[in-house]
């Protein structure tokens, strides 16, 4: 603390001395010179010193290396300096080349580059949430079957739905599929008829039902309200959850001659 103070008290000292180059500008020269006392007239030698131990002391306070000398500098030595740092220059790079080859492979497996997703990945994705897109539905495809008395149970994410031939069922948003695409529900938990009843651990084997995506909709809106009581704290804010239509078009996986004669 007490050395910040005498670099203050050097600075305005200096600073006073510099910036004052006329005598006449100080009332007291002016004093002095009316009693007849001469003054001492400045040199550019005593400037010149005084601008440098100016800038050396407001290096040396703010935290600046300068190097500061009152003796004329020699051109040799700013030769040497400057070879001085071009070689610490070539040493540095030098160094830096050196840990880019041994680092290289951890900074790229640290970077991550956002780019799209692959077809294979968007195919194991939609598989661990249990469908399949098989692709768009063609104008001269009628899919959609009369009713039959059969029934599936398919997990779709982490829900469960009991359907039928011809049934609509909204699920959570379904990536990578659009409208009139063509699915295949491969998590099948269960299927049922009139006479069999066929249970799956934890999925049925060689079963799937298919469907066909009708719409991407919203659903309604859920209000959520927040309070806190003797805080002025209230919060309102509404969310609508994104909805996929399936139209189921067939089940299967289980026999149908049977059922179909016994309901004839």
């Amino acid at each position: 603390m007490a050395s910040r103070r005498c670099l203050g008290a050097l600075t305005r000292h200096l600073r006073a001395r510099l910036f004052s180059t006329s005598a006449l500008e100080n009332p007291q020269t002016l004093s002095l010179r009316f009693l007849g006392v001469t003054i001492p007239q400045r040199t550019s030698s005593d400037l010149d010193i005084c601008r440098r131990a100016f800038r050396c002391s407001i290096s040396i306070r703010f935290g600046g290396v300068r190097r500061c000398s009152s003796r004329p500098t020699n051109p040799s030595d700013k030769e040497e300096d400057e070879d001085d740092e071009s070689e610490v220059e070539e040493e540095y790079e030098e160094g830096g080349e050196s840990s880019d080859g041994e680092n290289g492979d951890v900074r790229a497996s640290k970077c991550v580059v956002q780019r799209g997703k692959s077809d294979e990945e968007k195919v194991e994705e939609a598989a661990e949430i249990g469908y399949k897109v098989i692709g768009p539905l063609d104008s001269s495809e009628n899919p959609f079957k009369p009713y039959e008395p059969f029934f599936a149970v398919v997990q779709i994410g982490s829900h469960q739905f009991k359907v039928s031939n011809g049934d609509s069922i909204f699920t959570e948003r379904l990536k990578y599929c659009e409208v009139n695409d063509k699915l295949i529900l491969n998590r099948v938990l269960m299927l049922g008829s009139r006479s069999q009843t066929v249970v799956g651990r934890p999925i049925v084997l060689d079963s799937a039902v298919h469907a066909v995506v009708e719409e991407h909709t919203l659903d309604a809106t859920v209000i959520i309200f927040k309070k806190k009581r003797r805080k002025n704290y209230r919060r309102t804010k509404g969310h609508r959850q994104e909805l996929t239509k399936l139209r189921i078009t067939d089940i299967q996986g289980i026999d149908k001659s049977e059922n179909i004669v016994a309901v004839a």
